[in-house]
């Protein structure tokens, strides 16, 4: 999940250099399509059957998919990139009580713990201006389309969740762009844009690196709850602030350091397991 948090930060920088001219709906086609290349490539390459066995969860979580992955792209070229990547990442939360109403996972006392510390950091990161007083520069509507976009994802993680058993992870990250696909097709046809040859590669690269951090997070979401895997995706943040910082000039102030701070230590403490027995960890392993 810390891998997936990584190429995703990589995708989010490369969808604000497109974003400052192409539209959002064209950037998620653009994913789209070397996403679903690239998904059936592996596929064939593995010999896996790309229609899975639970076609209709896999079909609802492409729609989830689709619905974050555009409300995210909007965010991202309507918003400041660390302002839209913590509103992103506010996922977490809904997760955790969606996979704790829907698959009955539980919600342990560390797990909360580990939620309030990386919300807080997110909160001095952000310095909402109904917390700190100051003017917020943040359009409303586009604030509202961001969490609209976090909530969906995290119905998209819960529906991984309950895909372990039965799909092969490459068939489930092959189903988001192939639903993905037509339905951006229709937000396309009217703004569409001819990409620079410069944006042609920004839009490659945003295929490629959030092709590699599907993979990894549908990884991550095999192996353990989902409130837990999504959760150390709050070290996202910190990746926002370190390229904020490399390619904006956006220097963080002493609040998002400490913010930052609090990120790390909730994304290691909901991420440690004590050392299993070598019988039991073997058992597990086969």
């Amino acid at each position: 999940m810390i891998a997936a948090s990584f190429f995703f930060s990589i995708m989010s920088l490369l969808v604000k250099i497109a974003g400052e001219r192409l539209p959002s709906a064209e950037i998620v086609l653009a994913r789209g399509l070397v996403s679903l290349v690239l998904s059936y490539l592996l596929l064939r390459r593995r010999r896996i059957s790309p229609w899975g066995n639970r076609r209709g969860l896999l079909a609802l979580r492409g729609v989830f998919g689709f619905g974050g992955l555009y409300c995210f792209y909007y965010a991202i070229t309507h918003l400041p990139f660390a302002e839209a990547t913590v509103l992103q990442y506010t996922s977490p939360v809904f997760t955790a009580l969606l996979a704790a109403l829907l698959l009955r996972e539980g919600l342990g006392g560390r797990l909360l713990a580990s939620l309030a510390f990386s919300l807080v950091g997110v909160v001095l990161i952000a310095k909402p201006a109904l917390i700190f007083g100051t003017p917020s520069e943040l359009g409303s509507v586009a604030v509202m389309v961001a969490l609209g976009g976090a909530i969906s994802s995290a119905f998209a993680y819960v529906v991984v969740r309950r895909l372990r058993k039965t799909e092969d992870p490459l068939v489930v990250v092959f189903y988001f762009p192939l639903v993905a696909v037509p339905l951006t097709i229709p937000a396309v046809w009217d703004v569409f844009l001819w990409p620079t040859p410069l944006e042609w590669l920004v839009l490659l690269g945003v295929g490629v690196t959030t092709q590699i951090a599907q993979v990894y997070m549908t990884r991550g979401l095999n192996l353990e709850t989902a409130g837990k895997a999504t959760s150390v995706g709050y070290i996202q943040v910190v990746f926002a602030a370190i390229l904020g910082a490399s390619f904006f000039g956006e220097i963080p102030d002493f609040l998002s350091i400490g913010g930052a701070a609090l990120v790390v230590v909730g994304t290691l403490a909901v991420s440690y397991r004590r050392a299993r027995p070598p019988s039991e960890s073997g058992a597990r392993s086969s």
